[in-house]
């Protein structure tokens, strides 16, 4: 399936028809035209594109209600395939992955520190390169490529404006792998990508706003409204690590004071441990001081609860300005869930504006994996073509 044959999927229609058999896992076009109003003449043309378009395939004989037994239609999963890429500061990592989330093939690429433009944009066509030598056979499904980026992003031109952590400054990824690979190319940032990718993957299309906050080496946040991620006028919704909670805190690597992010990271978080506890070691990492605490040891306890306090502070002026319906945390920091969270929900608690805050936003940890970015990177692509 080649950009333009997306245009034939945009009716209402064949898109509400595509999303009942992904949805149902296996349904009969009788129940297709019962439970979506479509008259089943209409259902039955569309069933025939889908198939045609190899979508769609007819599986197992259904139950009889009295009549012939029903053919059952599903979502072809091998039908085609997306590449799935989470360019991070330290190493890119991608995928190859089909309709479903099926994981086919991986390639990587170690992120040297202070890498150039230029030495970026190579390590990212190799990690392309490799995945695509590895499913040659399959290089014709190929529908796209989905790249996750940290910091911001323009995703009309596919650029990456500003990172933070590495330093990069305008980095034509959608241009230069199009370029080389003569695929379509959408470049986000990592944060929005992992929200597309917790809602696809995570079960969570019933929510109407939908968002993922992500705290690790740095804090970032997505918003789904209505199956639409949000992006803002210059597209840097969701940079909540880079609001402002302290006048007087640390300085920010954005240059800014007491920014959000300089409280939660696991760098925040040694630093604060470091500075509480004298006996700290001086190569003490954020995964040391969790194993710490979840030997007992009550100082480092206290530093994480702390981390939680701080953390649901961010997450409460976030419902206050977001006001989602469901918010799922995620990112290296909330490995130590089973300390921090019970502290970030009674925070939020605390400090909510009204009752229905309370009982009604719902706030969980991640369940998924850590291929959630790649997987939400090649969510690009499969978002752009259900909906």
């Amino acid at each position: 399936m080649q950009r333009g044959t997306f245009e034939w999927m945009k009716s209402v229609n064949k898109t509400t028809i595509l999303n009942k058999i992904r949805l149902s896992g296996s349904i009969s076009r009788a129940d297709i035209a019962k439970e979506t109003g479509i008259t089943p003449p209409t259902v039955s043309s569309i069933v025939k594109e889908l198939i045609d378009e190899n979508l769609v395939k007819e599986s197992h004989i259904g139950q009889s209600t009295g009549g012939r037994k029903p053919t059952l239609l599903q979502l072809k999963e091998d039908g085609y395939y997306v590449i799935g890429i989470d360019a991070g500061s330290k190493i890119i990592k991608g995928i190859v992955c089909d309709l479903v989330g099926q994981i086919h093939s991986r390639a990587e690429a170690e992120i040297c520190p202070n890498i150039t433009k230029e030495k970026f944009l190579d390590c990212l066509l190799t990690v392309v390169e490799q995945l695509l030598t590895k499913n040659q056979h399959n290089t014709g499904k190929v529908l796209g490529i989905g790249v996750a980026m940290h910091g911001v992003i323009d995703i009309e031109t596919g650029t990456s404006l500003s990172s933070v952590n590495s330093g990069l400054i305008n980095v034509p990824i959608k241009q230069t792998l199009e370029n080389k690979f003569g695929l379509p190319v959408k470049v986000e940032n990592n944060s929005r990508a992992m929200t597309l990718g917790e809602f696809w993957f995570g079960n969570e299309n019933d929510i109407k706003r939908f968002a993922v906050i992500n705290i690790g080496r740095g804090v970032g946040s997505g918003l789904i409204v209505d199956n639409k991620l949000i992006h803002g006028a210059q597209g840097v919704t969701g940079e909540i690590g880079h609001t402002t909670i302290s006048l007087e805190g640390e300085r920010c690597s954005c240059g800014n004071i007491g920014c959000f992010e300089t409280f939660v990271t696991g760098d925040a978080i040694v630093r604060r441990a470091k500075r509480m506890i004298p006996s700290a070691p001086e190569n003490l990492t954020a995964e040391e001081v969790y194993r710490l605490a979840k030997q007992g040891e009550k100082q480092y306890i206290q530093i994480l609860e702390e981390t939680g306090r701080l953390i649901g502070i961010g997450i409460v002026n976030f419902i206050h300005t977001v006001n989602p319906d469901k918010i799922i945390l995620s990112g290296g920091v909330m490995k130590s869930k089973e300390i921090i969270f019970p502290i970030i929900k009674k925070t939020i608690h605390e400090r909510v504006l009204i009752d229905k805050l309370r009982e009604e936003t719902i706030i969980e940890v991640s369940k998924l994996g850590d291929d959630i970015t790649e997987l939400g990177a090649a969510a690009l692509w499969l978002n752009d073509l259900f909906y």
